[in-house]
Formats: structure tokens, C-alpha cells, sequence
């Protein structure tokens, strides 16, 4: 339980929010040739290669979360962010629905908190400010305090993009000194509060007693049925599990491989880079993944896989990417089958696809359920099937979820660093966490013709029958 916020934290809080309050009243008069020209100088400033490489390895050595080496290539996010935003009017009339005599007018929602998470301190403030500016709002960043450092940081690279084309610096301004007690306090005193980061953040923002976006936990599952092309779907698999040592919650957690390919595509999975664990290997990663009361450890997340062999007493070697363990049961008490958030993969095996779609309920059931799941085939009625059943927000087919379901330049989903996981996860919203959600709409209604059906038409066959 968090601690009772310090007057001291108070004052900061009130602070931040002044500050980010007078700059956003100065941008209020901006068109929407200046607002866009300035997301554009925040997003190059951020997402050009020479500064979002530093930034994302500077993350990477202060939490001692991710990967050095390929937690730069998230920088396309940025850009993908950018793409979305440019294409869309932010400001006067952005809808109109003659046949309805319906207008829609897009205005500013405030100040926005914005909680930081401590595996995407480069990417998150930038993806959340590029939206934010784009809809004259200014953000209040509260960083996770393991990540503070490249946060600010961060943040300091955006304002400065700002001052170089004088827009006020204070659009963006972040606390210094994070605390529970002091992103709360954030979260209670802006307009609204976009929360990126793990359950209990979450819920927090829920309860802060204003409006907020926030994402759900994940356990990603991806069915591969007898459809699938075995090499694609294993190299994908490998690009989600491994996309930053797996320290998203977008990254694949269980695999359920139809029965007549298992055995060829788990061969294919150790081609491109799995370790198949052995049952003796299997149980010690258990005995240091999880604590007693089953918590992820800390020291396993978001990891090289040698480093999880090592502390499980064991080594593999060191071209392996990940590790697969083969499991075949479903359930709280059974670890594998819940969240991984590093380089391990659990691996089932079913027969018929009835059998995956009752796995797939079963394991969400568990955990994950609002996030995301997935599906390796080219049979329609497998895909309608699966995405009819499964309690997420979001189905990816045929593409690497953690490189996917948030945004790709190659499916149409909105760009995004925060996912909203809809009512399963106890979140207002199903959707990718964009630029309409950084607003505030106004409807005008003009009147049309009447569009009154006859009551013989409403209520059809029970009109005129016997009431009581």
C-alpha cells in the first residue's frame, strides 16, 4: 500500500500541473499548419536514429531491463505515431454526417498525466506527446522511478524541440522526483490520465477519480492451426518472443500448435533460435521464474535467455534466442500457462480445432484476458471462429503480435504505445489509444426530416397483441 502523499509532493504536483496549465493556454490560438509542423519537430527530434538509439539504450542500462541492441528499433513506433496523426484534423470540424444533419467539433481535453513505464522510457513519451500536442493538450509525465533518468531525459529532448520553434517548453514538463503517492496525486488533479504499465497502475488510474485510458494485462496466445505456413509462423513467433528480451506484454506467451505440424514446427522454432528446455530444465526454470506466492522475479524479466539458464542452474547456448518449454496444462497453479514478460515460451499441442478454441478460454480465463491473441492460418472459418470466442481487443493473424497489434505500417491498426483491453481488463476502451482519444468532441445538430417508423413496423408481430 502506498505511503500517504508529503505536502512537499503536494505542492510539486499542483506545480506541474500550473505550469503545463499556462502552456497550453498559449497554443490555444494555433492552426492546424502549426500544430502539425510541431509534432513533426517533436517526432524527429525523438525518433531520428542518432538520439532514439541513445535514449532506448540509456533505458535499457538504467532499469537493466530490455535489449542493448535491438530496443532501438522501436523508434518506427514514433514515426508510425507521426504518420497517424499527420493524416487527421484535430481541431474545428473533423465530421459531418449530412444525412443525420450531424457535425463533430474536436477540441482540447487539458492536462495530461501520463504514467511512463519503466521498459519504454524513450518510446512512451513521445508517442504519448505527439498525440497530445497534436490536440493542444499538454502532459505532465510521471516516469516509474527505475527509469527516471531516461525520462527525463526524454522528456528534456522534447522540450527543446519545442523551444527551437518557440512553442512554450512547458507543453511537456515531468516530475522529477516519482513517487506512488505523487503520480497519484498527478492522476487526481489533471484532466486525464493515460497509464502505461502494469496492472496496479492501472487500477490506480481507474480510481483516481477523473477520466483515464489504461491498458490490461496481457499473456499473449497465438493458435497455429494445420493451415499455417510452419516456417512463417515460427520466425514470427521469434520476432514477437524476442522483440526486446520479450518485455512487453505483447509478446508471445503461449503457442497452441495443431497436432499433425506440431512436431515440424517446433522443430522450426529451435531452427530460428529456440532452446527446447528438458523436463529436469523445465522444472528449475520454474523454481527461479516465479517466487512462492507466484510473482514474476524481477532478475528473470525481459532477459537474455542464458541469463534465465544460468540462474536456473544450467547453460545453453549462446546463439539461442529464447526458451521453450512443452507444457500441457492450464490453470493458475500451473505457471506456464500465465504471463511471461521475457525470452520463455510455453508450447501445446491440441487436436481438432474445438480443442484450441476451449484451450484459448481456458487460458485467458487465467490470465491476460482484454489484451491480445493470435492466429497462424489461412482458414477463414478458423479465424472467424477464434476472434467469435476470444476475450480480447485485439486478434493479429498471420504477423508477429509484440511488432503488430500496437501499429505496423503493414496492417491497419492505429499506431499506439498504450492499448486499451476494454471491460475483461476493466478499461473504458477496446481500442489502440490514439489521437480521438487525446480529445474532446462537441456535436452540433441541425434538424432533418422526420424518421419515425410506424408502430407496426417497431414492434412488429407483438404489435396489437394481448397486454396485461
Amino acid at each position: 500500500m502506498a505511503r500517504p502523499i508529503t505536502e512537499e509532493e503536494k505542492q510539486h504536483a499542483q506545480a506541474l500541473l500550473e505550469r503545463a496549465r499556462s502552456a497550453q493556454q498559449q497554443i490555444a490560438d494555433l492552426d492546424q499548419a502549426a500544430v502539425d509542423r510541431a509534432i513533426q519537430a517533436v517526432a524527429w527530434a525523438t525518433s531520428n536514429e542518432k538520439t532514439f538509439t541513445r535514449l532506448a539504450r540509456m533505458g535499457v542500462e538504467e532499469s537493466g531491463l530490455g535489449d542493448w541492441n535491438g530496443r532501438p528499433n522501436k523508434r518506427f513506433k514514433i514515426k508510425g505515431i507521426l504518420r497517424d496523426a499527420l493524416r487527421r484534423k484535430s481541431m474545428g470540424v473533423v465530421e459531418e454526417i449530412p444525412e443525420k444533419g450531424l457535425v463533430r467539433y474536436a477540441k482540447p481535453v487539458g492536462v495530461i498525466a501520463a504514467l511512463v513505464p519503466t521498459t519504454n522510457p524513450a518510446l512512451t513519451p513521445p508517442g504519448i506527446g505527439i498525440y497530445a500536442l497534436k490536440a493542444k493538450n499538454a502532459v505532465v509525465f510521471s516516469p516509474h522511478p527505475r527509469a527516471k533518468k531516461t525520462t527525463l531525459e526524454t522528456v528534456g529532448v522534447m522540450r527543446e524541440a519545442l523551444r527551437r520553434i518557440g512553442l512554450p517548453e512547458d507543453l511537456y514538463v515531468c516530475a522529477e522526483k516519482p513517487s506512488i503517492p505523487l503520480a497519484q496525486e498527478l492522476m487526481a488533479i489533471c484532466d486525464l490520465t493515460i497509464a502505461t504499465g502494469g496492472p496496479a497502475m492501472a487500477k490506480s488510474a481507474h480510481m483516481s477519480g477523473k477520466p483515464a485510458y489504461a491498458a490490461g494485462q496481457g499473456n499473449s496466445t497465438m493458435v497455429i492451426d494445420e493451415t499455417a505456413d510452419i516456417a512463417k509462423a515460427a520466425h514470427n513467433s521469434m520476432l514477437s518472443k524476442t522483440s526486446d528480451f520479450g518485455s512487453g506484454c505483447s509478446a508471445d506467451g503461449n503457442l497452441l500448435v495443431e497436432a499433425t505440424i506440431y512436431d515440424r514446427f517446433l522443430d522450426e522454432l529451435q531452427k530460428v533460435g529456440g532452446y527446447l528446455a528438458s523436463e529436469e530444465e523445465k522444472v528449475k526454470i520454474e523454481a527461479i521464474y516465479w517466487d512462492a506466492e507466484g510473482h514474476r522475479t524481477f532478475d528473470t524479466i525481459a532477459c537474455p535467455p542464458q541469463k534465465i539458464a544460468e540462474k536456473a542452474g544450467f547453460s545453453i547456448p549462446a546463439d539461442k534466442k529464447f526458451i521453450i518449454v512443452k507444457e500441457d496444462k492450464i490453470g493458475q497453479e500451473h505457471r506456464f500457462s500465465t504471463e511471461k514478460l521475457g525470452t520463455l515460451l510455453s508450447i501445446f499441442k491440441y487436436s481438432g480445432f474445438d480443442t484450441a478454441l476451449a484451450m484459448v478460454d481456458k487460458i485467458y480465463s487465467v490470465q491476460g484476458k482484454g489484451h491480445s491473441c493470435g492466429i497462424y492460418s489461412f482458414d477463414d472459418d478458423h479465424i472467424h471462429r477464434l476472434a467469435m470466442l476470444a476475450p480480447v481487443s485485439r486478434m493479429m493473424v498471420r504477423q508477429p503480435q509484440s511488432k503488430a497489434n500496437a501499429g505496423a505500417f503493414n496492417n491497419g491498426m492505429p499506431m499506439t504505445s498504450s492499448m486499451g483491453c476494454g471491460v475483461w481488463a476493466g478499461n473504458v476502451s477496446n481500442e489502440n489509444i490514439s489521437l480521438k482519444h487525446y480529445l474532446n468532441y462537441t456535436w452540433v445538430s441541425r434538424p432533418i426530416p422526420e424518421d419515425k417508423p410506424s408502430d407496426e413496423e417497431l414492434y412488429g408481430e407483438f404489435y396489437n397483441t394481448e397486454t396485461w
